[in-house]
């Protein structure tokens, strides 16, 4: 009996063994499968671009004819994009376009703001036309507050500064809507010019109406939470300008703050909205400022170069097998729950008097700085990756802070060694969990002196391959923000 409980005592410490053995390789090779099965976007609908097809048709516009686009999720759940009255081709109906979306994705048109026969040409408020004799209206934004939608509206003609903001308010996102006249309105010879409105809030509540656009630059005002409306007289404080070298070119400001940096972020639009549009960030401890760029410098610094103030985080480009996209900006943000967006339009490169919609997502660098993703929004996530997923074949964009049109994709390998392009390359790269890469630019010839890109990685979908892929987005160290995507 002894001999028997021994032999089975052995055997059962053997099972036992194996057992372990067996459970500890399976749990192993499941955590690696599991780290490198992340989710990618599914196909979003394809946009056929210069469509002529669809000028006189609102309801198949989706993403076409939007310019200015101002963004908020209502409390239905639908998210809604209100912008400037344009339409390629023919005379835009003024009034400010509305359109809606379940996913950031798919979006339908829904109707305007204004309409009928109480507007001047059927969409624009008569105080707006008396003051400005515009013919549509251009660049609104729109905030919950009260229990009702603010969206502020802005009336004035190319290259004037007899303008008009406006506002109107209702109880539902698709109206109808009430004019409530005046809220800042500038004549020919002021300073300061009364159009493309943002109404944002501090982190205590408080509503400010930060507004501005070339001549002396952009302001913020204080507003009357009861009325919407100017809580102070005169134009407010100045935040962000340009020199006159460049006409002052600075427009478009939107203001968001970030409770996990306990920062305000102004984005403007720098340059020609027909050309060389690019999207510009500072940021500040205040929402009245001073709001600052990557490199310290203030975003109303005039003794700079003009190019080199504000960290430049959007602008003109494109992959290969594509043409691109020109003249990105005028942004609003989309905070929604944990995930920020940035939305905004691009003119397509080869006529640019076609302006689409454009999603992205925005991503955060671990000091504070909003970066974009290269790739239109699709519905991805950021995720968990493996350092051998990133390994292969990519398009790398800088986006120069000089450069004008369009920043070109430059290939570049990433060695599973951690070597860039070569296994003899000083450059290299390295891997931080969870989703980070810095990439390592030897400079120097005799002394390794490296400029170091830190990118965020994270799925998207490639529009100019039409598959899934991974991108990245990132500052170097000079805060110039770079682009990737990989291709193999």
């Amino acid at each position: 009996m002894g001999k028997i409980s021994f032999r089975k005592l052995k055997l059962f410490i053997l099972v036992t063994i194996i057992s372990i053995i067996i459970v500890n390789t399976n749990f192993s090779k499941g955590d690696n499968s599991k780290m490198n099965k992340i989710i990618y976007p599914k196909a979003p609908p394809k946009v056929t671009l210069y469509d002529l097809s669809i000028i006189n048709d609102e309801k198949k516009w989706t993403v076409n004819n939007v310019h200015d686009p101002a963004i908020i999720k209502a409390d239905n759940g639908w998210y809604y994009i209100y912008s400037t009255d344009v339409k390629v081709g023919g005379v835009p109906k003024p009034g400010i376009q509305i359109r809606k979306s379940k996913d950031l994705i798919n979006w339908q048109f829904v109707g305007y703001v204004f309409n009928g026969k109480d507007y001047v040409y059927g969409g624009i408020p008569k105080g707006a036309y008396e003051w400005t004799q515009a013919t549509n209206l251009w660049a609104p934004d729109i905030k919950k507050m009260n229990g009702k939608y603010y969206l502020y509206y802005a009336a004035s003609q190319f290259g004037k500064n007899q303008s008009y903001i406006g506002l109107a308010t209702a109880t539902n996102p698709e109206g109808p809507w009430k004019d409530e006249g005046e809220v800042i309105k500038t004549k020919q010879g002021d300073v300061v010019n009364a159009i493309d409105p943002c109404l944002t809030f501090d982190a205590n509540g408080q509503p400010w109406l930060v507004y501005g656009s070339f001549f002396g630059g952009i302001y913020i005002i204080k507003i009357d939470k009861k009325t919407g409306k100017p809580a102070e007289k005169g134009f407010g404080k100045l935040i962000a300008r340009r020199d006159m070298s460049v006409q002052g070119a600075i427009e478009g400001p939107y203001i968001i703050y970030n409770p996990k940096f306990k920062k305000y972020y102004l984005f403007v639009s720098y340059d020609s909205l027909f050309n060389d549009y690019n999207v510009r960030v500072g940021r500040s401890d205040k929402i009245t400022g001073p709001y600052v760029d990557y490199n310290g410098k203030l975003m109303t610094d005039i003794e700079s170069p003009p190019s080199e103030v504000g960290t430049k985080i959007l602008g003109g480009y494109h992959f290969e097998n594509d043409d691109g996209w020109i003249a990105p900006g005028h942004n609003s943000v989309l905070i929604d729950g944990n995930d920020y967006y940035i939305i905004h339009h691009a003119r397509g490169a080869l006529d640019k008097n076609w302006p689409y919609l454009h999603v992205r997502k925005i991503l955060w660098t671990d000091d504070g700085w909003p970066v974009v993703s290269p790739e239109r929004y699709a519905g991805e996530k950021e995720q968990v990756l493996s350092k051998d997923l990133v390994v292969g074949s990519w398009e790398r964009i800088v986006l120069d802070p000089y450069d004008y049109l369009q920043s070109e994709p430059v290939k570049i390998t990433l060695l599973k060694s951690g070597k860039i392009n070569s296994e003899n390359s000083s450059d290299f790269w390295t891997f931080i969990s969870p989703n980070t890469i810095k990439l390592n630019w030897c400079k120097g010839k005799t002394k390794k002196v490296y400029e170091v890109e830190t990118v965020k990685v994270i799925p998207a979908w490639d529009w100019e391959n039409w598959k899934p892929t991974l991108v990245f987005t990132g500052l170097s160290n000079k805060g110039i923000a770079v682009w990737g995507k990989k291709v193999k």
